[in-house]
């Protein structure tokens, strides 16, 4: 699958394209569902492919303080757009500029400099200055200049909710592994860079593997059954504490995976951690020996929820 910068010449074989045009961070039923229906469209009509996402999201640029809320990063939304069938992932740098444009100028941005041919959105998706852009103009403007357009309704659990990005946040603020997964068709998933730091954990028997959180949402403090996706393809399971480490001091922000009956050197390397189940919340002990048998109590509950929970990509 290609990738694509909006401010870079769209190639001459993905012209013509059917997009998906949305955030996607998540990527959850409702995001499946409309790229399932661009995908399929496409198909039909013999077009490529293109998922259009936003970077910065439009949060980050308006209140640049608001706490982390991201679900994936832009890597892991390439992939899943990937597996979705899409020939490419576009880009949208989002800058003062696109989000000024008005929504007829933001519709000829699609028509004439990346060749659009139909456009596929959430009910929900707005567009242009002040989001003043609904499917509906998109329909009717793009219709006089040559591109289609169709919204795919959101998609609702066995409760009719909708799903969305906002509740499976609330759902990992939580500590509800549980509900964030049944929503996004698979675990919630950290990808970092494998960190150096005060190597305590091999002295007590545990050594993890430290990843810095980024600017992800940060779940609910505590200790999580996981499972870790190495670079080759390897499965791994374990026990992690994500969270400020009340035990030392001073308190560091960090994703610790250790896991279980492996030795091999992982610094430097980038893997994927999926959060699978909660265990319990942090919290500070006197000294290692209370520490170290806690840890080993944590690391027999996991392996315990992972024996019988299926590996997920």
């Amino acid at each position: 699958m290609e990738r694509l910068e909006s401010g870079a010449p769209i190639p001459a074989h993905l012209r013509g394209s059917i997009m998906a045009l949305g955030n996607f961070d998540g990527f959850h039923l409702g995001h499946q569902a409309v790229v399932g229906r661009a995908a399929a469209r496409a198909r039909a009509e013999g077009r490529p492919v293109i998922v259009a996402t936003f970077d910065p999201h439009p949060m980050r640029l308006f209140h640049p303080d608001a706490p982390f809320f991201r679900l994936t990063s832009l890597d892991q939304r390439a992939a899943l757009f990937a597996r979705a069938g899409a020939d490419a992932m576009l880009v949208f740098g989002f800058t003062h500029q696109l989000a000024s444009l008005e929504p007829a100028e933001f519709i000829r941005l699609l028509a004439e400099d990346m060749g659009v041919a139909g456009v596929v959105t959430g009910e929900d998706f707005t567009f242009g200055r002040g989001r003043s852009g609904t499917v509906d103009l998109l329909a009717r403007s793009g219709a006089a200049i040559g591109i289609s357009a169709e919204a795919v309704p959101a998609v609702t659990n066995e409760a009719g909710e909708v799903v969305s990005s906002s509740r499976i946040r609330a759902a990992l603020r939580s500590g509800d592994c549980v509900t964030a997964t049944r929503l996004l068709t698979r675990p919630f998933a950290i990808q970092g860079t494998v960190q150096h730091g005060d190597k305590l954990g091999r002295t007590i028997g545990f050594p993890t593997a430290n990843i810095d959180l980024g600017h992800y949402l940060r779940p609910a403090y505590g200790i999580y059954a996981v499972r870790g996706l190495l670079p080759d393809g390897r499965v791994l399971d374990g026990a992690a504490n994500l969270g400020i480490r009340p035990s030392f001091d001073p308190p560091k922000e960090l994703l610790e995976p250790h896991f279980f009956d492996f030795s091999e050197s992982l610094y430097d390397q980038c893997i994927e951690v999926q959060l699978i189940h909660f265990l319990r919340p942090e919290a500070k002990y006197d000294g290692l020996d209370a520490l170290t048998a806690q840890i080993a109590k944590d690391c027999d509950a996991a392996r315990q929820i992972l024996a019988g929970t299926p590996h997920v990509a």
